[in-house]
């Protein structure tokens, strides 16, 4: 399912970036500014198609009566760090969604899986995957909720400058079904 998704690439929405300069303080040799300066980060996108998520209940005819859960991903907060020694770029990763409860929901929390992947940029090669879940709570009546899942760290092994060439793509975990609505532009 990657590969199908993977031409979604010129679509992708930046969220996030880290690193950048610093400028020296005055009387600060160049070299100790240098060595203090933030590495520089890949690039951090949503997988354009993956960014909205409608689960139905389970058996259930999709229809808006069946809806359990819409949710969508809002943001993917980064930074990176030098590995400790000098085995990469460690990128730490929190991802954020809100949801819409649907009428087929019962009880009061949805997990929505995720992945996060590592592609080389240029040919948009996945080298590296992993997943969790977002567990969101709706409270009582209320119809929408938010949330951020706990810190995940990625290592990008290998040469800093090269790691952060890399592109970080994040993506709910969709089913077929699921993929090919967002495709037609219907969640």
């Amino acid at each position: 399912m990657i590969r199908s998704t993977l031409p979604a690439l010129a679509a992708l929405a930046l969220l996030a970036g880290c690193g950048g300069g610093t400028t020296p303080a005055a009387g600060t040799a160049p070299n100790a500014a240098a060595a203090a300066a933030p590495p520089a980060c890949p690039r951090v996108a949503v997988l354009a198609e993956g960014a909205e998520m409608t689960r139905y209940r389970p058996g259930a005819r999709p229809g808006p009566r069946a809806v359990e859960v819409q949710a969508r991903l809002t943001g993917v907060q980064s930074r990176c760090d030098l590995a400790p020694r000098n085995a990469g770029l460690d990128l730490t990763l929190v991802v954020q969604a809100e949801a819409e409860r649907g009428p087929a929901l019962t009880g009061g929390m949805v997990e929505l899986p995720y992945f996060i992947a590592v592609t080389d940029g240029a040919e948009g090669r996945v080298l590296n995957r992993g997943s969790d879940v977002l567990s969101l709570s709706f409270s009582g009546a209320e119809r929408r909720a938010a949330a951020g899942g706990e810190e995940m760290m990625v290592r990008i092994p290998g040469d800093v400058r090269r790691a952060a060439e890399r592109v970080v793509l994040v993506s709910f975990q969709l089913t077929p079904e699921q993929l090919e609505a967002n495709r037609r532009g219907g969640r």
